[in-house]
């Protein structure tokens, strides 16, 4: 007969109180990662001209959240599922309010207005007064001026779990721009990992008006340190050329046998090398109708995150990273933000249009409302 080992029992109770431990730990990870709290929820971020900033959150039961704060409107997180159901965070930003009042911040995640984009020799005539704006770009006005949009604090209003209304009035003569400018901005976060973007604003005096959100997107979440791989396609047969200012040359050209060309799905480093500092260039959508349409899709192979932009807008700027090198602080921790390390895809009207007569209009009058949507779903594959 064996003999009674104590030993022996001691270590199989040990092995079993491990196992048991591991198993409950296992679990508990498990349960957290499904159980994630869902719906809407704020907390401070800092302050701007002894005013408080908030930073907002929707998060919906598709583990995807989306963070806004009242600086700027700016997005400045959006986590999604990668193909294995990993969450990331597919925007540049910072992970404190540091980082976007530093001075040449490149308006991560902003709204951006009054005039998003380039504006020639920041000027433009308009029922036979010419208006002169902030050159801060070049000789040029660049996405609102000086202290444009995406340097106010708008007021915040909870809608919904889902939603964030934010407003902004833009006084008359503010950076220029004429006439009283009442604007309101709906951040919603869908059941189906969309962030729909509803634009509004009405106007008391003639004003050029064009919004649009400035997020900087790199699928691979971090993975990845650019965005060359990603696969682009545009709904576009036609762009519209710049100078080296960047500014409209009035042309409207095909993309067809160019590096222009994203009608097909294609990697961004494809053809970048051939594109005099890479692309920074509005793209003319093919359009059939109003409403909202698809204007393009992004792919990063490696973790499978697909994103579909829809838009009611009749253009669509792809913006490839060019001016980042590298030196930003208060990064998300501590990645550096190299040249081509994210894509920009900003739904639009067309640069310059107050000065280029055959562009579509952007002048509201008073009575008018000025609409626009756009839609980022994501999703993998």
């Amino acid at each position: 007969m064996r003999k009674f080992n104590p030993e022996l029992l001691i270590g199989l109770f040990f092995i079993a109180a491990c196992n048991n431990s591991s198993s409950d730990k296992t679990n508990s990870t498990v349960q957290k990662a499904d159980s994630i709290k869902t719906g809407f929820t704020s907390r401070a971020f800092g302050t701007y001209d002894n005013r408080p900033v908030t930073q907002y959150t929707l998060t919906n039961a598709r583990r995807m959240q989306v963070s806004i704060i009242d600086y700027g409107g700016t997005v400045t997180n959006i986590m999604v599922p990668d193909k294995n159901g990993n969450t990331g965070d597919v925007v540049f930003g910072f992970d404190s309010f540091d980082g976007y009042v530093r001075k040449n911040e490149p308006y991560f995640g902003a709204l951006v207005g009054r005039y998003a984009n380039r504006i020639s020799k920041a000027k433009f005539t308009l029922n036979g007064e010419t208006y002169s704006l902030a050159a801060n770009n070049n000789g040029n006005s660049l996405h609102g001026g000086n202290k444009g949009f995406d340097k106010a604090i708008w007021t915040a209003q909870k809608l919904s779990d889902s939603s964030l209304k934010l407003t902004y009035q833009s006084r008359d003569g503010e950076e220029g721009y004429p006439g009283n400018l009442n604007v309101d901005v709906t951040y919603t976060l869908d059941a189906d990992n969309s962030l729909t973007i509803d634009y509004s604003a009405t106007t008391d005096k003639p004003t050029p008006v064009n919004l649009t959100n400035h997020s900087y997107f790199n699928l691979s979440a971090g993975q990845d340190s650019t965005i060359l791989d990603h696969q682009l396609q545009l709904n576009a047969d036609k762009y519209t050329p710049v100078d080296d200012k960047l500014i409209p040359t009035g042309e409207i050209v095909d993309v067809k046998n160019t590096p222009m060309d994203f009608t097909h799905p294609k990697a961004i480093g494809t053809d970048i090398d051939k594109v005099k500092g890479g692309y920074d260039h509005n793209w003319i959508l093919n359009r059939s109708g109003n409403g909202l349409q698809t204007a393009g899709t992004a792919y990063e192979p490696t973790s499978g995150r697909f994103m579909e932009v829809l838009t009611t807008e009749p253009g669509i700027q792809f913006y490839s990273g060019n001016f980042l090198d590298g030196t930003l602080r208060f990064t998300k921790k501590g990645q550096r933000y190299v040249q081509h390390g994210a894509l920009c895809l900003e739904t639009q009207h067309y640069p310059d249009s107050p000065n280029r007569p055959a562009f579509p209009s952007t002048i509201i009058k008073p009575g008018e409302v000025y609409r626009q949507t756009t839609v980022y779903r994501f999703s993998t594959k």
